[in-house]
């Protein structure tokens, strides 16, 4: 063989080698992953709480599609509707998949994060978490409609993805499984532009968000 026969050889026997290792480095990578998320861990105690709060979420935007007609605010409440419970059943999902409960009695909401509920003032009748509206607030939205049925749906919401979006930027400081925290990462995202475009509806409508 001439030379350049043997070189080219080499060369093949080289990229075989060097693919070889990139295997094995994958591998050892992927043993070296993190282990499934502890009951007491950021990542379950986002799902449990991000589920809750999503939950009445959801719940507000049917309300509100009972009590107006406006299409502007019946597809907004849709979207959030849908997306929020596509998210809330992965991450109960996730919560099934390490074996982990979707409840943990006697630990507070957002715990995880160091905070407890309400602070020292524990829940606000019935809000567990920063962002959610009180039974009351609930109360009246279902009693309300048309336009103010409309305003008071687009202040609560306001509120809750405030909180919401605090929250989902704690997981993405502080949870530790990959595609969770980008699920969070997208949350605080999409909670941003929809405050945007219920402050504008609020503002079509002589009102804005409450203080």
């Amino acid at each position: 063989m001439t030379r350049t026969h043997w070189a080219s050889i080499a060369a093949v026997v080289l990229a075989l080698l060097f693919a070889g290792g990139a295997v094995t480095v994958a591998s050892a990578q992927r043993e070296e992953a993190p282990r499934t998320p502890v009951s007491g861990s950021a990542d379950a105690g986002f799902a449990r709480d991000m589920a809750v709060h999503h939950q009445q979420a959801v719940e507000m935007s049917f309300i509100v599609r009972d009590r107006t007609t406006d299409e502007d605010v019946r597809r907004l409440a849709y979207d959030i509707a849908n997306t929020q419970a596509n998210q809330r059943g992965m991450m109960l999902g996730w919560l099934d998949l390490w074996g982990l409960p979707k409840t943990e009695s006697g630990t507070e909401p957002m715990a995880w994060m160091g905070m407890g509920g309400h602070g020292d003032t524990g829940p606000l009748d019935g809000a567990l978490m920063p962002g959610m509206a009180t039974k009351t607030e609930l109360r009246k939205l279902r009693e309300a409609s048309g336009k103010e049925a409309e305003i008071l749906y687009l202040q609560l919401m306001t509120d809750h993805h405030k909180g919401g979006v605090h929250m989902a930027q704690g997981c993405v400081e502080k949870c530790s499984v990959d595609v969770e925290r980008n699920l969070a990462q997208g949350m605080v995202e999409a909670q941003e532009s929809e405050m945007g475009l219920m402050a504008e509806l609020l503002r079509q409508r002589g009102a804005k968000p409450r203080a």
